[in-house]
């Protein structure tokens, strides 16, 4: 689904990717996780198009396609999704109005029908619901005014929304309590734990992958990786540290 090689990229200049290698399979979760400053955040928005980040070196394809070659609405509507560490708010434009466009915008690029205001509003409605989210807060301006936790959620709504292939999640768990870690990771359970669907999970921290249970646990230091293992590794990185394992990695 998603093969990543020798990926290198800068940003003004620097260089924060130094040769990432990693490859992700349809029905796959991985988890990448890995110090401050190691490049977890910079490969999600290399992946995602953000402009900024400039490719130096490497290759990404994606359903067998250049990724690095699309745009960042032609990644979106080939089936890419990008979660945030910290969403954006936009004001005076109400989370009915962006979700339906960004959908239908994703239908047409695909050749598909567009959905109908009903059908459209229905799905939304179901969404909220099945992420415990207040339907009255899809009429809202985008994550305006929203706390922490109801802005992740938020995204999750739309990420079940847009039914994307590939979901990259940047810290999904950030700011997140105990109650809203958990109806989010459910979330990513329920939308993207398909046979079909892939997932590259960024977080700091052990909590959330015990709701988000990984095939495949990631080291991210220096701008590679350096070590992979199943979920055990997670826990050995909650008990260990991030340097210890990298230096003998």
């Amino acid at each position: 689904m998603l093969k990543i090689e020798n990926l290198h990229a800068e940003i003004d200049g620097k260089e924060i990717l130094k040769g990432l290698s990693l490859e992700i399979g349809a029905g796959e979760i991985h988890a990448v996780m890995g110090p401050n400053g190691a490049g977890k955040s910079t490969l999600a928005y290399v992946l995602g198009g953000r402009a900024g980040y400039e490719v130096t070196k490497g290759s990404v394809s994606f359903a067998g396609e250049d990724l690095l070659a699309m745009d960042p609405h032609e990644r979106a509507a080939a089936g890419l999704f990008l979660g945030f560490q910290y969403p954006v708010e936009i004001p005076g434009v109400s989370n009915i109005q962006f979700l339906r466009s960004a959908v239908n915008a994703q239908r047409k690029a695909r050749g598909d029908e567009e959905l109908s205001a009903g059908d459209f509003l229905k799905l939304a409605r179901e969404q909220a619901a099945a992420l415990k989210m207040d339907a009255e807060m899809l009429k809202r301006p985008v994550n305006v005014g929203f706390s922490g936790g109801e802005k992740k959620r938020n995204e999750m709504v739309q990420m079940g929304i847009i039914d994307p292939t590939l979901a990259i999640l940047d810290e999904t768990d950030s700011g997140l309590d105990i109650d809203a870690l958990r109806t989010v990771g459910d979330g990513i359970n329920t939308i993207m734990r398909k046979a079909d669907k892939g997932v590259l999970l960024i977080t700091h921290y052990q909590r959330l992958l015990d709701v988000v249970k990984p095939d495949f646990v990631h080291v991210l230091a220096a701008g590679r990786i350096v070590k992979t293992g199943g979920p055990e590794l997670a826990l050995q990185l909650e008990s260990e540290g991030y340097e210890a394992i990298a230096e003998a990695a």
